[in-house]
């Protein structure tokens, strides 16, 4: 259709359809809607593929934001072609249903309805597109547990691993660093005379500058691959490397006998060991990168050290055997 606003904008677009008396329909309305707007005030009605398109256009800085496409094209199949105020909690429910039908965990389901839930709420909250938005119900989440390697595990898990995979796992395993930290890593982002990293805020997940500082076995490892690429710290074969899921990795790991690793696991295995050897959540916090306290508390039950002169408190009382019947009671020092 080809229709001229009251204010002279000159609007075309498809109506959706092949069918001409739906489509006329269709443009006759539109046209309603465009008087409505100009002369009562009435808020103009904005369809899902406008927000869709406004959401990718202001979230492009999102270290997601092709994630975040993936949920969007699997939503378009129920929401392409409606308009915003038509989509309702029945609408969403059966979007719940159908993504649970594909077999995927509640979390994967919860990660598509994320983005559904947002892009509504800026509708709301930011665009004035809408009112109100429908309630969007997420499905509960087992807590997943911590998975990290014992410091024996790791050491057997690099000695099976080729060299540059054990390398670049090595060195995850002292800084931190996500993969794609690791295998982006430049020599212009490294001053070992300083002994220091730094990642750049489109580097980084949370789009925020992260300094590293490099340990000792950091610096070592980052000094055997000095001169081997121009560029790029880590290498094989005189190229970048992009990929550390291979089957390399999964070798390596099968080889040793660890099971349920994944890579990402090295910076739980790395956030871990640093707790445990008492170093506070919020210089951990700011080690890793993480954007919330709540990111970082994962890790704070690997760590009771703060909690024991609590538990001595306890020490006041002595456990004694019974003579009689072999059982234990508790009685206070005289």
């Amino acid at each position: 259709m080809d229709v001229t606003a009251p204010d002279g904008e000159r609007i075309r677009r498809s109506t959706g359809t092949e069918e001409e008396s739906l489509a006329q329909e269709y443009h006759d309305r539109f046209k309603v809607e465009l008087w409505q707007v100009a002369r009562l005030g009435i808020k103009p009605r904005h369809m899902w593929n406008e927000a869709v398109v406004r959401w990718l256009k202001e979230q492009s800085h999102k270290a997601t934001i092709n994630t975040d496409k993936i949920h969007l094209r699997w939503l378009d199949r129920f929401l392409g072609g409606k308009f915003l105020d038509g989509i309702n909690r029945d609408l969403v429910d059966k979007i719940t249903d159908a993504k649970l039908a594909e077999g995927v965990t509640h979390a994967t389901v919860n990660r598509t309805l994320e983005v559904l839930r947002a892009i509504l709420r800026r509708c709301v909250n930011e665009w004035e597109w809408l009112d109100r938005a429908p309630f969007v119900k997420m499905l509960k989440e087992p807590t997943r547990r911590i998975r990290y390697l014992t410091h024996n595990e790791a050491q057997r898990l690099l000695a099976a691993l080729p060299e540059h995979l054990a390398d670049m796992a090595a060195f995850s395993l002292a800084t931190g660093l996500r993969r794609a930290n690791v295998t982006g890593m430049q020599w212009s982002q490294i001053d070992l005379t300083r002994r220091l990293a730094w990642i750049h805020p489109d580097q980084a997940k949370a789009r925020k500058a992260i300094a590293v500082p490099l340990n000792s076995e950091a610096v070592l490892l980052i000094r055997k691959w000095i001169g081997k690429h121009p560029t790029h710290v880590f290498s094989f074969n005189g190229r970048p490397i992009s990929q550390v899921s291979t089957k390399a990795w999964y070798k390596g790991l099968a080889s040793v006998g660890i099971e349920d690793f994944r890579w990402h696991d090295l910076r739980h295995t790395w956030a871990s060991w640093h707790v445990q050897n008492g170093t506070p959540l919020f210089a951990l916090q700011e080690l890793g990168g993480w954007e919330s306290p709540e990111m970082v508390r994962r890790y704070a039950h690997l760590s009771a050290d703060h909690l024991a002169p609590y538990a001595d408190r306890l020490c006041a009382l002595r456990v004694v055997e019974g003579s009689d019947n072999g059982t234990f009671t508790a009685q206070s020092p005289k």
